[in-house]
């Protein structure tokens, strides 16, 4: 029966982020035929943080009318609105419509918010509900978070990504009797299996940690309830969740941290102002550079660069963000001094990153070999790096006091909030990333 139960806790938490995490590795396909083009990403980071109305409005439930709640219907319904807009995006995912003049994705983005808000509201309902389980079943819990981000990127990688070539093509000239005119276009071959069957294996994601719901639900309350005080780690779930795709896996981490035997000398551990000050400033730096920031301009950072790269940043990137928190359960480093180099050289990776975009269409070293290398080294590095610092300032908040863990999840929204905001006017109002064409872009050597 244990076994069991821990698999049913690991298949649950499968469904958290799983959705989302699926969108950001399955872009460098999408970002090809959707009107919005390079500028998308720009697009869903405003959309997940517009869905952080789901968590504050059962937060807010649950502080004007406590006790009126059921969580369990909640779950019950954030997961069957998963599964229906995974199985919709499926179908609608390419369709468009006229707005103001111009074509956009508006059903992609109306199912994207749903599935935005079911993964941001998990956050401050899924963990509640594994309280009523022991305690040893949260870590496996935590363990199927973690995988919600690995398994999309995995598949993402075993699905590959349609190669480009350049293909002339002719059109009779309106005014030329018999006369062709030749031009270049970029066609793109399929990829392994087609987007379609990425949102249904989606789907089937969301359905087996349904199914898992439902079984857990079902079964026999025979367990002790643990007396473990994991209010803290709703708040780490909490700050954490609301966060970008990726950002969830903090939570698998933040839970494996401080159980050693110096826990208690960790909590007591006091921190000036100036400490305390710097520790917040990471957190609204790191979470805004890697949840609004950066991601909003991956494509034009990686696409010059060609289809192949910018598949390998963002699937890699959300395979690095379990890894680095797996990294951080078991080499914990809680240094300020330490952390502040890390985020440091993090910041190094995401300017470099930041400077191809701003570059692009022809950012350095487009066409070889080596700058392909460097562009997805350089997100890698980029996620594992600040995804470590992220976790790393959590476990010392949560080790001082729970007011500083709901400080960190309000100062890691605020960050989170800005770096979107800011981001999305300089890629779609004023223009100042420039997307390119494979074929017809030409570069100075």
């Amino acid at each position: 029966m244990a076994l069991l139960v821990h698999m049913l806790a690991c298949a649950f938490g499968l469904g958290s982020w799983v959705a989302v995490n699926g969108l950001w590795v399955e872009l460098p396909l999408i970002v090809n035929t959707l009107p919005e083009g390079w500028e998308l990403p720009s697009y869903l980071t405003v959309i997940i943080q517009l869905a952080n109305l789901g968590p504050l409005l059962v937060t807010l439930m649950h502080k004007l009318c406590p006790g009126r709640l059921k969580e369990h219907v909640v779950i019950y319904s954030i997961l069957s609105i998963g599964v229906v807009s995974c199985i919709l995006l499926a179908f609608f995912w390419d369709e468009t419509t006229i707005v103001f003049g111009a074509s956009h994705s508006t059903a992609f983005f109306i199912i994207t918010f749903f599935l935005s808000l079911v993964d941001c509201t998990s956050s401050v309902t899924f963990l509640p509900f594994m309280m009523q389980l022991p305690a040893k079943y949260i870590t496996t819990y935590f363990i199927g978070e973690g995988l919600s981000g690995f398994i999309p990127g995995v598949v993402a990688l075993a699905q590959g990504v349609g190669m480009a070539k350049c293909v002339n093509s002719s059109e009779t000239a309106a005014n030329q009797t018999g006369e062709n005119m030749w031009s270049l276009h970029t066609e793109y071959l399929p990829p392994n299996f087609s987007t379609e069957v990425f949102f249904f294996f989606l789907a089937a994601m969301m359905c087996i940690s349904l199914a898992a719901f439902v079984a857990l639900n079902r079964l026999p309350r025979t367990y002790e309830l643990s007396t473990e005080n994991l209010v803290p780690d709703t708040a780490a779930s909490v700050s954490s969740g609301l966060d970008n795709p990726g950002a969830d896996t903090d939570r698998e981490a933040v839970k494996g941290q401080g159980e050693g035997p110096d826990h208690s000398r960790q909590a007591n551990t006091k921190h000036t102002v100036y400490q305390l000050t710097f520790i917040y400033f990471m957190v609204v730096w790191v979470n805004s550079a890697t949840n609004g920031l950066l991601p909003s301009v991956q494509t034009f950072s990686c696409m010059p660069y060609g289809n192949l790269a910018y598949h390998l940043s963002a699937a890699l990137s959300s395979v690095a963000n379990p890894v680095a928190c797996t990294i951080a359960m078991f080499f914990q480093n809680r240094s300020l001094v330490f952390l502040g180099v890390l985020m440091v050289f993090g910041t190094g990776f995401g300017s470099y990153n930041m400077a191809m975009a701003a570059m692009s269409p022809c950012p350095l070293l487009q066409g070889s070999v080596v700058g392909e290398m460097l562009i997805v080294l350089s997100w890698l590095l980029f996620t594992g790096t600040m995804t470590y610092v992220k976790v790393m300032v959590g476990v010392i908040l949560r080790d001082r006091s729970h007011i500083a863990l709901v400080w960190c999840g309000a100062a890691a929204q605020m960050g989170s909030l800005v770096g979107s905001v800011t981001m999305f006017p300089l890629v779609n109002v004023y223009g100042l990333f420039k997307s390119g064409d494979l074929c017809n872009t030409k570069c100075p050597l």
